[in-house]
């Protein structure tokens, strides 16, 4: 679906609602004046035109504020950081002001700020977690905004895309697993979109290998570190001992190693680990951390090169940008 000629105004609202557009106005100004009835009827409109208002005062007359949200999941111990810092860096360089939101993993506050950076006519909107609502993406691609989905390459996606096939990760991981000789994978998977992508993938890559179905544990939201110890205890009760455990994280595998070698197993040589995310503790651990690494710098700096070409008027070819990632093997595999 294509974006519409224009994003929905008060008087869209004002005609659905039947009332004037300084009822409308008086509603978000100051909704205790306007009978409940009244309040119902617009409230409804609103909806109904995913009309948001504007929450710049007086407003600009070029409609522009040189103003990006950038939505992040989390910055603590965050796997995001890197893209983050380099792409707030370029965009404060080109002096662009922006607008950092901490959106947890779900979608109740990811609207809300949604709403909030479209309501104060944000000139693009860059995401780093998963939008997953659908009504709220269709009213995305109604406005007249950029819209960057970074860290994955949805299918459809509701304006640009920058990251990477987290299917192709999960299938890569199989393939190197295979050829490594491992026979009996545990895949301990983290709850949420994208790593069940990689899940999948691996599912695909280890059967199309001809091999079995690989026994597998779910960790929730939020992860911490001793879920992947938890984990690692667990498998002791299998009839048949995983020779490899395939994590979602680094910071679960990491979790993984010290639990394993604490219960006398030694790694790789009794059990294999592969992580996720090459965060820096991966290189120094001993052993260190077979992992897949993302260039999270390079998916900020694409990012804002693809706002700048937006910006100069440029026409995009593609929807999608492909960053890639790189499996490097280490000792722990």
């Amino acid at each position: 679906m294509g974006k519409q000629e224009r994003p929905p105004r008060l008087d869209d609202v004002a005609t659905r609602a039947g009332v004037s557009t300084a009822t409308v106005s008086r509603f978000f100004n100051n909704p205790e004046m306007v009978a409940p009835e009244t309040a119902d009827r617009i409230r409804k409109a609103v909806e109904e035109t995913s009309y948001i208002p504007n929450l710049v005062a007086g407003g600009l007359a070029s409609n522009r504020n040189r103003l990006v949200a950038a939505l992040v999941p989390e910055i603590a111990h965050s796997i995001f950081n890197e893209t983050m810092q380099a792409m707030i860096d370029e965009l404060s360089d080109d002096g662009l002001t922006v607008m950092l939101g901490l959106t947890g993993y779900g979608n109740e506050r990811m609207l809300k700020l949604i709403n909030a950076a479209i309501g104060r006519r944000a000139d693009a909107i860059i995401m780093t977690g998963v939008l997953t609502n659908p009504d709220v993406r269709e009213r995305l691609r109604s406005q007249r905004l950029t819209v960057i989905e970074t860290w994955g390459l949805p299918p459809d996606p509701i304006d640009i895309a920058v990251g990477f096939s987290h299917r192709a990760v999960g299938k890569k991981i199989a393939s190197y697993a295979s050829q490594r000789g491992y026979k009996r994978p545990y895949l301990l998977t983290v709850e949420g979109t994208r790593a069940q992508m990689r899940h999948a993938g691996f599912i695909d890559g280890w059967q199309e290998a001809g091999h079995n179905k690989p026994t597998e544990d779910l960790i929730p939201y939020p992860m911490h570190f001793s879920q992947g110890r938890d984990a690692f205890r667990r498998t002791r009760s299998l009839s048949k001992q995983p020779d490899v455990i395939v994590c979602g994280s680094d910071l679960l595998a990491q979790a993984v190693i010290i639990e394993a070698q604490a219960a006398g197993c030694r790694v790789p040589d009794d059990l294999a680990v592969i992580g996720f995310g090459n965060e820096v503790l991966s290189a120094e651990m001993r052993p260190s951390i077979t992992t897949v690494a993302i260039d999270g710098a390079r998916i900020g700096r694409m990012a804002v090169s693809v706002l700048r070409r937006r910006a100069a008027g440029d026409v995009l070819g593609a929807k999608h940008f492909d960053v890639g990632f790189t499996l490097i093997p280490r000792e722990s595999a």
